[in-house]
């Protein structure tokens, strides 16, 4: 046995257990909790923009499948649940409580009888203006509270973190 070494491993044990404790300590300055609360915040003040205008049937977590197909209408539901970042599961049952709420509608691709199309309804196109103003007005907001260098860095590192998914499942090195 190497004289001290097992002190200097205890040691380095320590350390990385403070450092551990320092991000993941459950209190209300965790990072997972900060965020969650942000989104909260968002998503209360986005769905009462939504209300206000008329469409309370559009939840503020419909917007991972309103988007793609705002971008691009028609899109198959693997399409969609990739460019949502969402799993299959997950976005079948989405699309199925905006069908009830008339907000999307399915249809057999004529290419490709096994797939399906999500395409927006009528409704949905009303709403679009209406997600843009509530979005905008949203944005002012926070371009209230933050400088536009820090509004363009926060955007930024959420880009990123979008990623943590991804790099939670690579392995190690």
């Amino acid at each position: 046995m190497i004289p001290g070494h097992s002190q200097d491993v205890e040691i380095a044990q320590q350390k990385v257990t403070q450092r551990r404790s320092q991000y993941t300590r459950l209190t209300r300055n965790n990072l997972g909790y900060l965020l969650a609360k942000a989104v909260q915040s968002w998503n209360k003040v986005l769905y009462a923009g939504f209300c206000d205008a008329g469409f309370a049937e559009v939840k503020p977590s419909y917007g991972s499948i309103l988007i793609p197909l705002f971008e691009q209408d028609g899109l198959r539901m693997g399409d969609l649940a990739r460019r949502a970042r969402l799993s299959k599961q997950t976005m079948t049952t989405l699309i199925k409580h905006m069908e009830q709420r008339s907000l999307v509608v399915r249809r057999q691709d004529p290419n490709d009888g096994r797939a399906t199309l999500v395409y927006l309804t009528r409704r949905s196109r009303e709403f679009e203006p209406v997600a843009e103003e509530v979005l905008a007005q949203l944005e002012e907001t926070v371009e209230e509270l933050l400088s536009a260098s820090e509004l363009k860095d926060l955007k930024a590192r959420l880009r990123r973190l979008q990623l943590i998914e991804e790099e939670a499942e690579s392995p190690s090195p």
